[in-house]
C-alpha cells in the first residue's frame, strides 16, 4: 500500500486541523495590515481637515476684523461730516458777521460824539439810535452778540488789553473803559474788545 493509504483518520484530522489554523492566521495578518493602513489613511485625512477649518476659522476672524474696523471707520467719517455740517451752519455768517462790526462801530461812535442838546440833531440822532438798535437786535438772532466788559474782570480770552491806569478804589486787573467792544459768534470769538484795565498803585 502506498503512503496514502497508510494515513490513518486521525492524522488526516490533525492535517486539517493544521491548514485550518494556518489559514486563520494568515487572514488575520492580512485584515491587522488593511486596518493599520485604513488606521493611518484616517489619521492623515483628520490631520488635513484639522489644517482647513483652522484656516477657515482663521479666515473668518480676519473678515470680522475688517468688518469693525469698516464700521469703526465710517462711524468717524460720519461723525466728521456731521461736525463739519453743524460748523458750517453755525458760523457761516461769520465773514458777514465781520464786515458788519465796522458798520456798528461807526453809528455807534455817531451816536457818542453827537450833540444831544442840539435840538436839530435830536431827530437824526434818533433815527440812528432806532436803526443800530434794530440791526444788533437782527444780528442777535444769528448768535452775534456784543462783548462790553466795563467794570469787569479784565479777561485775556476776551479782552485785548490797550493801557494801564491806577484808579483810586479800584482794584488791579478790571476794566474800567471800553474803547472799543468785542463780538462772538455763537460762542466764538470774532474780535477781542479793546479796553483800559486797572494796574495797582505804586
Amino acid at each position: 500500500m502506498s503512503e496514502e493509504q497508510n494515513v490513518t483518520p486521525e492524522e488526516q484530522v490533525e492535517d486539517l486541523q493544521t491548514e485550518n489554523v494556518e489559514s486563520a492566521e494568515a487572514q488575520v495578518e492580512t485584515e491587522g495590515t488593511e486596518g493599520t493602513v485604513e488606521t493611518a489613511k484616517e489619521s492623515d485625512m483628520i490631520a488635513e481637515l484639522g489644517k482647513k477649518l483652522a484656516l477657515a476659522e482663521q479666515k473668518i476672524k480676519d473678515q470680522q476684523d475688517s468688518v469693525i474696523r469698516a464700521k469703526a471707520e465710517m462711524e468717524n467719517v460720519r461723525r466728521r461730516a456731521t461736525q463739519d455740517v453743524e460748523k458750517a451752519h453755525k458760523f457761516a455768517l461769520d465773514k458777514f458777521a465781520d464786515g458788519l462790526l465796522p458798520v456798528i462801530d461807526s453809528m455807534e461812535m455817531a451816536i457818542s460824539h453827537a450833540d444831544q442838546e442840539d435840538e436839530a440833531l435830536k431827530p437824526m440822532i434818533e433815527g440812528v439810535e432806532l436803526t443800530l438798535k434794530s440791526m444788533l437786535a437782527t444780528v442777535e438772532k444769528f448768535g452775534l452778540k456784543p462783548i462790553d466788559p466795563k467794570d469787569e474782570v479784565f479777561d485775556p480770552e476776551k479782552h485785548q488789553a490797550m493801557s494801564m491806569q491806577a484808579v483810586e478804589g479800584v482794584p488791579a486787573n478790571q476794566v474800567i473803559a471800553v474803547m472799543q467792544k468785542g463780538y462772538e459768534l455763537n460762542g466764538r470769538l470774532i474780535r477781542p474788545a479793546m479796553v483800559m484795565v486797572s494796574k495797582a498803585a505804586e
